[in-house]
């Protein structure tokens, strides 16, 4: 699976509220989102217009794991299986 180069912050925080994620706080450039589907997470997003591959990859693994899916599942159901 290639991961696209130009999904933004923004973009990545909507789509995880499919997931149950909400923004509790931003400070600066970062947005940190929590979700207490399958215990309680959090995570931290940069509001970046384009998120480098290493951190897009990273946030996808990290909830993929909290979820306990694959991160070809979890992207496939973020943004569908065309992107």
């Amino acid at each position: 699976m290639r991961l696209p180069r130009d999904i933004s912050g923004n973009d990545l925080a909507s789509a995880l509220k499919l997931h149950g994620y909400c923004i509790t706080r931003k400070t600066g450039s970062h947005m940190r989102l929590t979700t207490t589907e399958c215990g309680e997470h959090h995570l931290t997003i940069p509001q970046h217009q384009s998120l480098r591959i290493g951190t897009l990859a990273a946030i996808l693994t990290d909830v993929a794991s909290h979820f306990k899916i694959t991160r070809e599942e979890l992207y496939q159901q973020l943004f569908g299986s065309n992107k």
